[in-house]
């Protein structure tokens, strides 16, 4: 006889990548068995926002509380990478670079990373050049250099962590979309596509572009833009010149915004515009690479990493989903408490193992150490609750 399938979880988890991935781990740890995770699509698909072989990691941010963060969130990375067994961060150094008259403050970087005692030099362009070759800069570019910068790798976490939360007993099903979130009894009841239901004492959401789809069983709504973006990877003549331990992460802190990785995952260095992309949603999205964006990226290169351009190895598209000042939301809702929202604003995926924990802090001990560096990160944050807010998605 076919064993009956369990309904009744202590935490649910809905959304399987980055974050959920995370979620899901650090929860079973806690709680083992007594943990749920749903993924809509298939575990590792690309409709999303966090599968690729690289993500920048950095200390290096434009505030405090994301560098505080950002150094649990290193931290976190190490715990999982010695329970594992699996390399996911790789410290490759990482460069901000400023040309005149930019569009980000440097200051704000250089403040919040001095108020945090983390180490940094700033360069002038001869420097920088001088350091790092492949570099074609003007002469009034000012950069800093942050040595522990480096990339994360997506696909190689969100799988230790899910094989991990399986391991610690979790139950992790694929391809079971949800169709309808209610409270009942004190519990929050899942409805799934194939007719089955579940149960939960909490929930987390950690749906991204969907997360909108499924507050609305909550009668909630977030002012979201959904943009669908781009990288590309290029054979460069020499990608040896850009390896990891010769080349570091880069961003130019300007609009529009650039940024790239050394050769890693394939044959050629990695770069992409920053919300370069055009608004869309997680259901009408197109795959098909933006060729308009691509010659704006191409240019660029040409300009100033001349040696990193090649013929196309490929471009792969993903979706930001962005609150509108693009701070993260990591908060329960106020009228569900039981029900935690998670969103990355489409610069999460270094912080997404802590993001997890954190999750896990919250729910199993009703506090966490990363309270202060959440302040800022409420659901019901005076901008979240504008019908049409501004938005500002420079960071």
């Amino acid at each position: 006889m076919a064993k009956r399938p369990r309904r009744d979880f202590a935490v649910g988890v809905i959304g399987l990548g980055g974050i959920g991935s995370g979620a899901a781990y650090w929860l079973s740890r806690r709680l083992g068995p007594d943990v749920l995770g749903l993924e809509q699509f298939e575990l590792g698909h690309s409709r999303g926002a966090s599968q690729d072989h690289s993500r920048i990691i950095r200390l290096s941010y434009h505030r405090p509380d994301y560098v505080r963060l950002a150094k649990r969130a290193y931290e976190t990375w190490d715990l999982l990478q010695a329970e594992s067994g699996v390399q996911v961060v790789t410290r490759t150094g990482g460069l901000d670079l400023w040309p005149a008259g930019a569009r980000i403050p440097m200051a704000d970087y250089s403040a919040s990373l001095a108020a945090e005692g983390v180490p940094f030099e700033i360069l002038d362009a001869a420097e920088t050049m001088r350091r790092w070759p492949q570099w074609r800069l003007a002469e009034d570019t000012v950069t800093i250099y942050q040595a522990a910068g480096g990339l994360a790798d997506p696909n190689r976490a969100n799988a230790a962590h899910q094989r991990l939360a399986r391991e610690h007993g979790a139950t992790l099903l694929e391809q079971t979309p949800v169709t309808a979130l209610r409270e009942r009894a004190g519990e929050i009841e899942i409805e799934t596509a194939d007719g089955g239901t579940f149960t939960a004492g909490a929930l987390v959401l950690a749906a991204d572009a969907w997360t909108n789809e499924l507050l609305a069983s909550f009668d909630r709504h977030l002012p979201l833009t959904i943009t669908r973006e781009q990288v590309t990877y290029y054979a460069c003549p020499r990608p040896e010149e850009f390896a990891p331990d010769c080349f570091p992460v880069w961003i130019w802190m300007d609009e529009p915004c650039f940024y790239g990785f050394p050769t890693y995952g394939e044959a050629g260095p990695k770069a992409a515009e920053d919300v370069g992309g055009r608004p869309t949603t997680a259901r009408e999205r197109s795959f098909e690479p933006d060729r308009l964006a691509g010659a704006r990226l191409d240019a660029f290169m040409a300009g100033h990493l001349p040696g990193s351009v090649g013929p196309e190895i490929y471009t792969k598209t993903c979706l930001y989903t962005m609150p509108p000042d693009r701070d993260f939301v990591i908060d329960r809702l106020p009228d569900q408490p039981s029900v935690f929202v998670a969103l990355g604003a489409a610069h999460a995926f270094k912080f997404s193992s802590v993001i997890g924990r954190i999750l896990s802090e919250l729910i199993v001990d009703g506090a966490t150490p990363s309270a202060p560096e959440l302040e800022r990160f409420t659901v019901d944050r005076p901008i979240l609750l504008e019908e049409d807010p501004p938005t500002s998605f420079m960071v």
